[in-house]
């Protein structure tokens, strides 16, 4: 296993916690990235303003980093753009299928014990392991 990065992942994973808990605490919102999105897709006129702030923190986020630390987006992803696209348009498409995403569900809806959300996280983990496998060992993916 290369790029193991313990420090760095605790890191980022108590910023999400924290941020997901402030959200839900202090606005009563879930911060489901899917959700999110959706919703600037379809505004709500209370809801926009938020939404597009949260999502513009995204991007600045890194965008920031990016500029920050340079190689931190050099992980070298060795598939044609098609499958790229194909693969987003069919994660799109799983979340509104899963009627969510990893964050909503993975993050928010686990620490809620949602049984709803544990339920989608593993079917989310599992067709992940899946289509690696099959993509990799399958279908000749593997570099």
């Amino acid at each position: 296993m290369h790029n193991f990065t313990p420090i760095a992942s605790l890191a980022g994973g108590i910023l999400i916690g924290l941020s997901a808990s402030a959200m839900l605490l202090m606005e009563g919102k879930i911060a489901g990235i899917s959700g999110i999105f959706a919703g600037l897709l379809r505004p709500a006129k209370r809801d926009l303003l938020w939404k597009a702030c949260f999502a513009a923190g995204l991007i600045a986020g890194g965008l920031l980093l990016k500029i920050a630390l340079p190689t931190a987006f050099d992980f070298g992803i060795v598939r044609p753009y098609g499958a790229l696209i194909a693969a987003g348009l069919l994660v799109g498409f799983g979340t509104r299928l899963g009627n969510g995403c990893t964050s909503g569900h993975g993050v928010c809806g686990i620490s809620r014990l949602s049984a709803r959300s544990i339920v989608a996280t593993c079917i989310f983990i599992a067709s992940g392991a899946i289509v690696v496998y099959l993509v990799n060992h399958t279908l000749g993916g593997a570099q």
